[in-house]
């Protein structure tokens, strides 16, 4: 198995659960870029937003997302991560998954209150909006693509190590 297998996805694709359980499988550390910089900073991403802006938590994100990857293990990052060409950059010949999921099922996860500051009101249209936004930035740096919709964060997870199983064998 690769020194970092990193996740990637639009909110709400299960990154975090998914994460949790194939890091758990494989008996790897397992860290979450955003409760990361939640856990630095003593407040909400939400309230990131709010006082710094996205160009604030941009800064703490790749910053963070810089250390987790350097950590190995199984690290899940923002959805948001990957609009950050120097971060891109820092993906390149690494194991990196692209978590998908389609509106109705994030919508799902989400439902139509939220913290996720991007999210707010229009929870379909702007998930939407966003997923196919960055869509060519997660094709640009996953290695493996793997669907998550009606399928637990175990049963995604075990798919997830047959594909990089796959990948190391080609």
């Amino acid at each position: 198995m690769p020194d970092a297998i990193i996740l990637v996805g639009p909110p709400a694709v299960g990154k975090t659960t998914v994460g949790a359980a194939l890091a758990r499988q494989l008996g790897l550390e397992f860290v979450d870029v955003d409760l990361l910089i939640e856990a630095r900073e003593g407040r909400p991403i939400s309230e990131i937003f709010a006082t710094e802006g996205e160009p604030g938590f941009r800064s703490k994100e790749l910053a963070a997302t810089l250390e987790a990857l350097d950590g190995g293990g199984v690290v899940a990052l923002g959805g948001g991560a990957v609009t950050n060409p120097q971060l891109r950059a820092a993906l390149v010949g690494r194991q990196v998954v692209w978590l998908r999921a389609s509106v109705r099922e994030a919508v799902k996860r989400v439902g139509q209150t939220t913290t996720r500051p991007l999210l707010v009101g229009d929870v379909a249209g702007k998930w939407s909006d966003l997923a196919a936004s960055r869509e060519p930035l997660y094709a640009e740096v996953a290695t493996i693509e793997v669907s998550t919709d009606h399928r637990t964060p175990a049963q995604v997870a075990r798919e997830v190590i047959r594909a990089l199983a796959d990948e190391e064998a080609r």
